[in-house]
């Protein structure tokens, strides 16, 4: 069966020097982009990091310093990545939490602008778990009764994603072929940023999910201490997280000047 898409679904995975979002760096990427027709594209790319890849990693995935030293720097990279995923929706295995955090900030860090307010995410791991809780390897075996061959090479593990997830909608009655509904049961909860510093409440208002001020709605601690945004964008937090705080602020300031303009003319208007 064909996934029913209405623009293209990336599959894309990253392979990288570890595991920290703000920090660590990709050293290959791959990415698989199917389209609304059902036909194909797809794109691998090895990457110098520009610090060392520790061997506790290049003993799960196999690349090596010696691999990616004369290989382009991401930032040389990074405005193809965002030409071939322009208009897409994204997915992948452990993505929502990994790989789309990490590409964001490689891609911010490189200047190229990232943004996930536009794109659907659909994590075919948390599909995955909440149907088999297993890893990647247990799921190619369990929905494609396939042996994962090169496991932690991104090139097989993006294809392999591709065909769980096209065996999970085949699979099961109650998960929907559309990338809607597939984005839907990915999410963990609702994140504003990828990172989950910030979070959406009940109400569709963001919401600090971290530190003193836990709970309390971003708005009203940007208008009460002002400073804590200089603190977070001075930090060690996400390039990520910090546009997404940027975006609430602007936001709000925003609304601020749209308000006092009306106050502006209601005076007005009640002096004539």
């Amino acid at each position: 069966m064909n996934l029913k898409l209405e623009r293209p679904l990336v599959f894309f995975d990253l392979e990288t020097t570890g595991v920290q979002i703000a920090t660590d760096r990709i050293v290959e990427i791959s990415i698989l982009k199917v389209f609304p027709n059902g036909n194909k594209e797809s794109k691998t790319w090895r990457v110098n990091p520009e610090i060392e890849i520790p061997k506790q990693v290049i003993d799960i995935h196999g690349i090596t310093n010696e691999d990616v030293v004369n290989e382009p720097k991401f930032k040389e990279l990074a405005s193809k990545v965002s030409k071939m995923i322009e208009g897409c929706d994204l997915a992948g295995f452990n993505s929502n939490r990994f790989d789309i955090p990490l590409l964001a900030e490689e891609m911010l860090r490189a200047k190229v602008n990232f943004d996930m307010q536009d794109r659907k995410a659909i994590d075919v791991q948390v599909i995955f778990h909440k149907k088999e809780p297993r890893n990647l390897s247990a799921g190619y075996q369990f929905y494609c009764d396939k042996d994962l061959k090169n496991a932690h090479s991104a090139e097989a593990d993006t294809l392999a994603t591709y065909e769980i997830l096209e065996a999970q909608v085949e699979k099961y009655d109650d998960i929907k072929n559309d990338v809607n509904f597939l984005s839907n049961i990915s999410l963990h909860n609702k994140r504003a940023d990828f990172a989950g510093f910030i979070l959406f409440n009940e109400d569709g208002e963001e919401i600090f999910s971290f530190g003193k001020y836990k709970g309390k709605k971003v708005v009203d601690v940007l208008r009460d201490n002002p400073g804590y945004y200089s603190w977070i964008q001075n930090a060690d937090f996400p390039l990520y997280t910090k546009k997404t705080l940027t975006n609430i602020k602007n936001k709000t300031d925003s609304n601020k000047q749209i308000n006092s303009l009306e106050d502006l003319k209601n005076k007005f208007n009640q002096k004539i």
